[in-house]
């Protein structure tokens, strides 16, 4: 039976099963847990009696820690020391029994899988089977003789191959098929933690095929700080060893995840588990990748993610000490001179912190460095004014050069929002010809439909697909859909404009003090006719600049140099490019002083900020209609009118 048929067997226990005792949104909460307990079962076969020997002699010793000389007994990543297993269960005859023993066999499970049935809440559902007087059917049908979850293969009496055996790769297979169809089955939901298998490629093309072809024979390590169901890790995985011996290279590849959806977590783990990977599935840990870093120490050669967007991450702020007691050295850092230089986002929405943690993440002490990919929606593109955190991160990243591209997705490739969503790939070994540029791409014409939509899902990428825009990115040539950008074409300066405050009968060459200013604003009005009140008076060493707010004045009959209190109302912003020529005050002279000669920017408050605007550079507006098309068309529908007109006065008069 091949895996696609198995595949097709277990979620048909569903419906054979649990059709009349869950609705078809819940049949996971069984089918997943369920899957793994089998293949678990199978592959313990073997060495069951060592293993119980070993309980035995470890108890009789008064040893306590047990996991290693388990596991090793066991020949696995993992063990089971209750007396039972799975097919010693069918013939209970009563429930109540059949429920005391199987939870005492789920008990005999080693903590690694403990914690996957914890997270999975498999527990939990005992009850409901037990009523439904579902549980004995369901293990009879996971022992079903046609079909073997077995990594030894089933004989005939001849001796000849029944069934084949199931190999770790191929059992892992099965599982994320189970999976990929449930989550398409519940995909309203499925879409906060499940990213199409098309965009994982997508990404992994673009982080391994830079260096494809500068792997060595080395450990490397892959991390994933919203790991999910473990889509990415698995493709990046399969990706790098694929590459690798495409290359005569024998890589070591070692994954790492962080999952704060307990189910999801259960998932990843449990198919790392199915998969042989156990010291893999070790390393995928539990909790808020924010409020909770798991791997504080490590750095990692290449990241991929897909984090929450629009999610609130209050609760961590608050963990964390808030805006103002955070200490977390992911998100408060020195840059440009700032030892406190916050990358703290709004939080309503923390998708950018995910990319700030992979950055604290990355190996500066290697000849590849790390090489990142993370999935965002757009307002992390322009979201956050000059100074604040979402544009302290996107300033931090191109004024380090890590940018190396941004990929526009074609719409509606996710399953629960039909949102523009960009990839972002980073590195800090960019090679010669990247750097100080970024490369955006605009892919979303790059796709195929749907035979059937998937939730908002309607698209997807073929291989095609993936070889087109992977090799725009590689290219990396000006054409229609690939645009180089100098780093510096992405940030401006913010600049506050003032004019002075004029209030009328105010006396000119006068100094007001702030107390005289604050009555003169609540019981004056303002007059452009009025002269600009004076709040400080350099007499000596100060040479006059009116564009800094230092004017030339005549106070007392003697002439000063002055600073007028600036008018609130009258306050301006301007956005002035870093590329601007001549820089902000040339910008000023050309755009602001011919309309307001009075004005004046204080270089003190000045900020830097970065945005990224798609449409800016590949909007391509629709032509204009020819004349003589649009005359026509007039021309023909005034004939309609008239026509319509003549059809109502000959309807009146008949």
């Amino acid at each position: 039976m091949s895996d696609l048929n198995i595949s097709n067997f277990i979620w048909g226990i569903a419906d054979d099963v649990l059709r009349d005792v869950y609705v078809r949104g819940k049949y996971r909460d069984v089918i997943l847990p369920m899957t793994v307990i089998r293949r678990l079962d199978a592959v313990l076969e073997p060495t069951k009696e060592a293993v119980l020997a070993m309980k035995e002699q470890l108890d009789a010793a008064g040893i306590t820690n047990q996991d290693a000389a388990l596991r090793k007994a066991a020949g696995e990543a993992f063990y089971n020391t209750s007396p039972f297993r799975l097919r010693d269960l069918v013939h209970r005859g009563r429930q109540q029994q059949l429920k005391d023993d199987f939870q005492d066999y789920l008990e005999g499970f080693s903590p690694n899988v403990q914690e996957v049935l914890s997270k999975f809440k498999f527990y939990n559902q005992l009850p409901t089977l037990v009523e439904a007087d579902a549980l004995g059917f369901l293990i009879r049908k996971f022992l079903d003789p046609s079909i073997n979850l077995s990594p030894r293969p089933v004989l005939n009496a001849d001796g000849s191959v029944r069934l084949p055996g199931l190999d770790n790769h191929t059992m892992g297979t099965i599982f994320e098929e189970l999976i990929r169809r449930f989550n398409e089955e519940n995909n309203e939901e499925a879409g906060e933690h499940f990213t199409p298998r098309d965009v994982v490629e997508l990404m992994a093309h673009l982080i391994f095929l830079p260096v494809a072809d500068k792997i060595q024979n080395a450990p490397y390590l892959v991390y994933d700080g919203a790991c999910g169901t473990g889509g990415m890790l698995t493709v990046a995985e399969d990706t790098l060893q694929r590459l690798a011996k495409e290359h005569d290279k024998n890589v070591s590849i070692h994954l790492f995840g962080q999952e704060i959806n307990a189910e999801t977590y259960a998932i990843t783990k449990a198919d790392l588990i199915l998969k042989g990977e156990g010291s893999e599935a070790d390393n995928m840990k539990f909790g808020s990748t924010l409020s909770s870093d798991a791997f504080p120490n490590l750095e990692f050669d290449f990241m991929l993610s897909n984090p929450p967007y629009g999610k609130s991450w209050k609760n961590d702020l608050e963990r964390m000490g808030g805006k103002k007691g955070m200490l977390d050295p992911r998100f408060v850092i020195e840059h440009d001179g700032n030892p406190e230089y916050l990358l703290i986002t709004r939080s309503s929405d923390g998708q950018m912190l995910f990319l700030a943690n992979m950055l604290s993440k990355m190996k500066h002490g290697t000849k590849l460095g790390s090489r990142i990919a993370e999935v965002h929606n757009g307002s992390s593109l322009f979201t956050g004014d000059a100074g604040q955190g979402e544009s302290n991160i996107r300033r931090w990243i191109i004024e380090n050069d890590w940018l190396e591209a941004i990929v526009a997705l074609p719409l509606n490739m996710f399953y629960n929002t039909g949102i523009a969503t960009y990839i972002w790939v980073l590195s800090n070994r960019k090679p010669a010809h990247r750097k100080g540029k970024v490369q955006l791409i605009d892919s979303t014409k790059w796709h195929e439909p749907l035979r059937k939509n998937l939730g908002k899902k309607n698209c997807k990428l073929s291989g095609e697909d993936i070889e087109c825009i992977s090799r725009a990115f590689l290219d990396f040539e000006e054409t229609e859909e690939s645009k180089i950008f100098p780093n510096e074409a992405f940030g401006y300066w913010k600049v506050i404009v003032e004019r002075p405050l004029r209030i009328a009968g105010a006396e000119a060459g006068r100094k007001y003090t702030a107390a005289e200013i604050r009555v003169l604003k609540e019981n004056g009005e303002r007059s452009e006719d009025a002269p600009p009140i004076v709040k400080k008076i350099h007499r000596k060493g100060v040479e006059p600049d009116p564009l800094r707010g230092l004017f030339e004045e005549t106070v007392n009959g003697k002439p000063a140099v002055v600073e007028y209190e600036p008018d609130s109302d009258l306050r301006d912003t301007e956005q002035i490019p870093l590329l601007e020529s001549g820089g902000i005050e040339a910008f000023l002279r050309r755009e602001v002083l011919p309309y307001a000669p009075d004005a004046w920017y204080d270089p003190d408050k000045v900020k830097i900020g970065y945005e990224i605007s798609f449409t800016r550079y590949f909007y391509k507006p629709e032509p204009m209609r020819p004349l003589e098309e649009i005359r026509a068309d007039i021309l023909a529908l005034e004939a309609e009118t008239e026509g319509l007109v003549r059809e109502i006065f000959c309807a009146d008069e008949q």
